[in-house]
């Protein structure tokens, strides 16, 4: 079985559109921007031999606010900038009570069953505390990316960050293939 980390997309690895202190994943090619330090960051995930899952909820896609082919585009994007080993994805709006949607584990089970992932031994992290509470249901370590719109508190994060190069830092810690200050910022 596999270590992985399983990562939020909007908010984590792009930049999301904040309105009233709620954020937005963005709905153009355009729009799709990477933090910075990212890939540098998922890259050292890879070479410590964890895999990566992008599990992201896109539920503008199920609203018929972006199409699929749009956040396909993205994905392909994504990929051609940060080794990722999968891409999970929700397009259901939340009042379709689907398995897959964060909070639930659904597209995190999904993966591991795929994948053959050993889900006591990986981590999620993501910007929201549903994305905490998937994580934790599936049964993962958790990291919230504090940036001020992770919504009501559903669940209580192993780690508190402020961006993916320091939630990087510590996974790597703990699986004893730490790279000390290399992910700093």
């Amino acid at each position: 079985m596999k270590r992985a980390v399983f990562l939020d997309r909007d908010g984590v690895l792009n930049r999301a559109e904040v309105r009233d202190g709620k954020s937005y994943a963005p709905r153009r090619l355009a729009e799709f921007r990477l933090f910075p330090r990212v890939a540098e960051a998922v890259q050292g995930l890879r070479e410590a031999g964890l895999v990566i899952v992008v599990v992201t909820n896109q539920p503008d896609i199920g609203a018929g606010r972006v199409s699929l082919e749009t956040v396909e585009a993205m994905h392909e994007r994504l990929r051609g900038r940060i080794p990722v080993d999968a891409i999970e994805v929700c397009p259901h709006v939340p009042q379709e009570g689907c398995t897959c949607r964060k909070p639930s584990a659904g597209m995190l089970l999904a993966a591991a069953d795929r994948i053959g992932i050993d889900l006591q031994q990986s981590f999620m992290v993501g910007d929201r505390y549903t994305d905490i509470l998937a994580g934790e249901r599936a049964g993962c370590r958790t990291v919230l990316i504090h940036r001020g719109c992770a919504g009501p508190r559903l669940a209580e994060p192993d780690l508190v960050a402020t961006s993916l190069p320091l939630a990087a830092r510590w996974i790597l810690g703990l699986t004893g293939k730490g790279h000390p200050g290399r992910y700093s910022t």
